[in-house]
Order: C-alpha cells, then structure tokens, then sequence
C-alpha cells in the first residue's frame, strides 16, 4: 500500500483470501456489502434549470461537520457504498446529505438532459442548499467513480471559493476515455452491460416525452457517449466530452485538502489513468493507492477498512 506523508497512521488495506483480484473484490462488495439506508428523510430542491434534485438527508442536530455524499455511474444513495458510509457517519456525529443524479432518484427528470462525468452546475446547486440547510457548519465531500470524478473537477474549477472545506474521491476514473474503452474489452464487457441496460431503459422512457433526443444503436459506453450523452449535454462528441471532463485535468487547481484512494487492481478505472505526479504536487492532496481492491470495492479483513479510511481523514480536515 503507498501512502503520502501525512497518512502514515492508517492500517494497512488486507483483503480476505478469496478475494483474488479486483473483479472479486468489486462484484463481492456490490452483492454482499450494504445496510438498510439509514436516512431520515428525503428533500427534492428546484434546479435552476426547473428541474428537481432528491437528496438522502441524516441530520443530526448537533455542531459536526455535514458530509456530502456523491454516487457512480447508474447508482443512487441506496447502493451499498453509499448506505454503509452514510450509517457509519451517522454513528460518529456526522450530519449527511447524499445527491441522487438526476433521473437516479425515485422518478426521471422533467428535462431533457440527464447527468454525466463532469456535471458541476448540479453540485454547486447542492452545495448552496446544503449552506443554507446546515448553517456555519463545515462540509465535507465523499464521492465514487463518477461523481468522485465530478466532485475533483467541481474542486478544481471553484479553487478556493468551493463551499467544501475537505473531501475524499474513492475510484476515480481520472481518463475518463481510458476507463470507457476499458469497459469494452474482455470481462469488464459484464460491467459495460449492466450500465448500458439502464441507460438505454432511461433514454427510451425519456424520448417518448422529448423524441427529438438522440437515438442509441452502439454497444458500449464508449457509442453511448458518443451518440447520446455528448449531444445531450453539449459536447462535440465522446472524445471532446472525454478531455474536457477528465478529473485529470483539474487536480492540479484543487485547493482545498482531499485525499484520493485507488486500488491498483481497480478492473474499471486503470491506475496507469490517475496522474499521481500532478497529486505529488499539489500540497493539499493526499493519496492511498492499495495493492488489492477493486473498483469501489475494498473487500477487507477486518470488514470496514475503506470507510474507516474516509472518516478518519474527515475528523483530521474538518
């Protein structure tokens, strides 16, 4: 396990035995891992762009920190990652409040487009709720995969101003061309499936009320950033919503403290993708990359390992 200077405390990462690569240890934690979500209640706030945000809420009515949870791709505040980090804040003091991206939640979006890699107006429209919710208390930020990727690019573009105080970004796909063209070959094609069935799914219920959107006819992530969320949001094609968005290119203006955890083994996100050079140099970012693991998938013996990693920088920052 390689750790930057200021985390020398942390145990070592160790994995069950049968934990024997990355794709074990991201589909057991997938299907063995997760609690009942602990929320108290859920908040649906108006966009800007009149559409709706749902956010998962635990208020604790005390003066510690609130932490702002973040999912991945086709995820939602109920995957198990997200449930699990939400309880064990909960059990320490910690306020939450969790984001469903739009079309995540209970029920599709009014508008046309849906979320993506680098959808930072949402974030910073969160953000400014959770300010005005949770009042003079300080705010830290947890996310995975993709909006791990959207949290250090909302970092990177906000620099100082950004209303979060510290943060932490689990799998990121730092290229994000690299992670989509990964998922096309070999048995990451079982991830790539799964992905597209509920993209798919929510594009066709979304053209029957906006059936000028794009239409879909690819095979991978890869045709369908290229077809449909490009287009959608703005972008030229996947190439050019690839290079703007990649959490790569915003690491080195981020400038409040994050720490940044990577398996070396992670089957979806390749570690040759996270540009460790740009983090050595950025003073407030610390770094875990762990021999084991997987991609949001950090199977440990004793169980718990990730989000004692998580909480324990959050009590250090904040």
């Amino acid at each position: 396990m390689i750790l930057t200077s200021s985390l020398h405390d942390i145990p070592a990462f160790r994995s069950p035995s049968w934990c024997m690569n990355g794709h074990v240890h991201t589909i057991a934690c997938s299907f063995l891992d997760g609690v009942h979500p602990p929320y108290q209640k859920r908040v649906e706030i108006t966009t800007p762009d009149d559409d709706f945000l749902e956010i998962d809420v635990i208020d604790q009515e005390n003066d510690n920190p609130v932490i702002a949870l973040f999912h991945g791709l086709e995820g939602s505040t109920e995957r198990y990652y997200m449930t699990e980090l939400a309880a064990d804040l909960k059990e320490v003091g910690f306020s939450v409040a969790a984001l469903n991206f739009r079309s995540c939640g209970s029920r599709l979006n009014r508008q046309p487009r849906f979320y993506h890699s680098g959808e930072t107006k949402d974030y910073a429209t969160f953000f400014k709720w959770i300010q005005k919710t949770f009042p003079g208390k300080k705010i830290g930020a947890a996310g995975f995969s993709l909006g791990a990727n959207a949290l250090l690019k909302s970092l990177g573009e906000e620099m100082d101003r950004h209303p979060a105080d510290a943060a932490v970004a689990v799998s990121v796909p730092y290229d994000l061309r690299l992670g989509s063209i990964n998922l096309s070959q070999g048995f990451n094609r079982v991830y790539d499936y799964r992905f597209l069935r509920t993209l798919r799914r929510k594009l066709d219920e979304k053209r029957r009320q906006y059936p000028d959107l794009p239409r879909f006819t690819g095979s991978t992530l890869y045709d369908f950033d290229d077809q449909v969320t490009s287009k959608v949001h703005g972008f030229a094609d996947a190439e050019d919503y690839y290079a703007r968005c990649s959490a790569r290119k915003f690491v080195s203006d981020i400038r409040k403290p994050a720490l940044l955890i990577h398996s070396d083994q992670d089957p979806l996100c390749p570690i040759s993708g996270m540009p460790v050079d740009k983090i050595r140099e950025n003073p407030v970012l610390d770094y875990v990359i762990t021999d084991e693991g997987g991609h949001v998938g950090f199977r440990s013996e004793p169980r718990g390992w990730l989000n004692y990693v998580i909480i324990e920088y959050l009590h250090k920052v904040l």
